[in-house]
Formats: structure tokens, C-alpha cells, sequence
């Protein structure tokens, strides 16, 4: 099953709803705003992604956090504040994609 995970605030992941949705695709979401993302979750993900990969590094919050000037860990920062990651997480079993992609997205739901 496809786990989506994101904020309802947020467009691209709404994109990843309406995507999987429209194709009658089961899928599972996980709102960031709701409930954050576990550490074991983070581990599973960073087996795949990068965790620097998986930070926003265009939000504000990056910016005021000052990230941009400074040496971090990433996998730190993203489990101290959810806001930091870019969203959507949408994941296949093992398989990870961040972000709009749509051309993965359609791999999966052919499956």
C-alpha cells in the first residue's frame, strides 16, 4: 500500500492524494500536522533518501533557522521539527520518492 506523507496545507502532496486517488490506488496518509514523523519512520526513509535530500532547504523556516550558514544534521533537525521536510514522502514497501513525481508515482500504480 502507498503511504503518503505530508501536510493537508500543503499542494504537492494534495497532488500525490488527487494522483493515487484518481486512479483508485489505496493509499494511506500520514498528516505531519497530526502526528510527527517517528524516528524508526525517519531510519526506513534514509535507507533510500538522504536525509539532507529530505530537508526544504527554499522554506522559510530553513532560512530563519539559519541553516543555510551553518554545518547541521539534517536527520537531527528534521526529527526536532517535521517542518523542515520536504513534502510529499510518498512511499512503496521500501521504495521512497520526495517531492512532485509524478513519473515514479505512475511505476506504482501499475503495480
Amino acid at each position: 500500500m502507498i503511504q503518503i506523507i505530508g501536510t493537508k496545507k500543503c499542494k504537492t502532496t494534495a497532488k500525490a492524494i488527487r494522483f493515487f486517488k484518481e486512479r483508485g490506488v489505496a493509499y494511506q496518509f500520514k498528516d505531519l500536522a497530526v502526528k510527527e514523523l517517528a524516528p524508526g519512520e525517519l531510519k526506513k526513509i534514509t535507507q533510500k533518501i538522504d536525509a539532507d535530500d529530505l530537508i526544504n532547504d527554499e522554506s522559510a523556516l530553513y532560512e530563519n533557522k539559519g541553516l543555510l550558514y551553518m554545518e547541521y544534521d539534517a536527520e537531527e533537525e528534521i526529527l526536532e521539527d517535521n517542518r523542515l521536510l520536504k513534502t510529499p514522502i510518498v512511499r512503496n514497501g521500501m521504495d521512497v520518492a520526495v517531492g512532485n513525481e509524478p513519473d515514479i508515482w505512475k511505476q506504482w500504480a501499475v503495480k
